[in-house]
């Protein structure tokens, strides 16, 4: 088929990778604007750009989506199919231009967990399961009937960049079978559920306050849902500790530990939450890199009874 791929990030790479290696004809790739990075400021291509020109195919970075000149090239084009992957909302002039419409590709197993963060919200709910959906777009995001599925476990090791790379390296062979099903006709659109519905709104920085006065399990399930975009944080002597990776500790919760008190400095860095302990394995401090428990107790000269504070920049957000 003549497909039209859009996507930015590096999620959306790799399938694109995969879609370029395939019989499809990819007539153009729109993406993102090059952006700003590093201490010289230097611009980048974004990574679907960068795939693109491996492979000589004509790229597009429209400023706006609803821009005529974008929507004669677009159109000039004659795709069978447009494809949306990690890019931005498509207004129905565009969506409605291929001959077999256009097909999004979802990391979650939809009506469940719509919206832009669907892999956070899993491993912070606690999930031991997600899955890729690819659907067609219509005027409401991402309620468009479905086309297929794919489960995929979460491991209970799993944050959110290792979830997130998985789920990106199988999002190739997903969408090259729902191409295919598309192109054969052997499938039949399958409106969602809509009594099945829930959402994952973006999440923002100042979204990963940790609330300490929470049970254990909730409290390790939020660093991993956040771990480590966009970060989970908390403060400490006054600056931002950001918490990558943390585990229910077996000890059971010292009374009168308060929530967010250091309970434990020797060979391991021990949290009191609300109903136990956790430790933490792998934290980022205000200026600096990133270390273990240890480093950073031998680092701050820790003493037990200090407090992570549960207010940090004058907000205080509940897990």
């Amino acid at each position: 088929m003549k497909v039209v791929f859009m996507g930015t990030p590096e999620f959306a790479q790799r399938p694109l990778a995969e879609l370029c290696s395939s019989d499809h004809q990819i007539s153009a790739i729109v993406t993102g604007c090059d952006k700003q990075s590093g201490r010289g400021r230097k611009l980048l291509p974004t990574p679907c750009r960068q795939e693109a020109e491996k492979h000589g195919i004509p790229v597009l970075t429209p400023g706006s989506l609803r821009s005529k000149k974008l929507y004669a090239s677009l159109d000039a084009l004659g795709a069978d199919i447009f494809i949306v992957c990690a890019f931005r909302i498509l207004p129905r002039s565009l969506f409605d231009l291929p001959r077999l419409g256009s097909i999004n590709i979802h990391t979650s197993l939809l009506p469940k967990y719509r919206g832009a963060a669907p892999i956070n919200r899993a491993l912070i709910n606690g999930d031991t399961e997600t899955g890729l959906s690819s659907f067609f777009l219509n005027d409401s995001v991402d309620t468009g009937d479905l086309i297929d599925q794919m489960k995929i476990s979460i491991r209970p090791d799993d944050n959110f960049d290792s979830l997130h790379d998985r789920m990106s390296a199988q999002a190739g062979q997903f969408l090259l079978k729902t191409l295919d099903m598309i192109e054969s006709g052997n499938y039949q659109p399958i409106p969602q559920d809509e009594s099945k519905v829930s959402l994952a709104p973006k999440l923002e920085p100042a979204d990963g306050l940790i609330d300490f006065d929470q049970p254990a399990a909730t409290v390790v399930n939020f660093v991993r849902g956040m771990s480590t975009r966009p970060g989970a944080y908390t403060c400490f002597r006054g600056k931002k500790l950001k918490i990558y990776a943390c585990i229910v500790h077996p000890e059971e919760n010292p009374a009168p530990a308060k929530p967010g008190e250091i309970v434990g400095i020797k060979k391991r860095l021990l949290v009191s939450c609300k109903d136990s302990i956790i430790e933490l394995l792998q934290v980022l401090p205000e200026g600096k890199k990133v270390m273990d428990g240890v480093s950073f107790i031998n680092g701050q000269r820790l003493q037990a009874g200090e407090v992570l504070e549960e207010l940090a920049q004058g907000s205080k957000e509940k897990i």
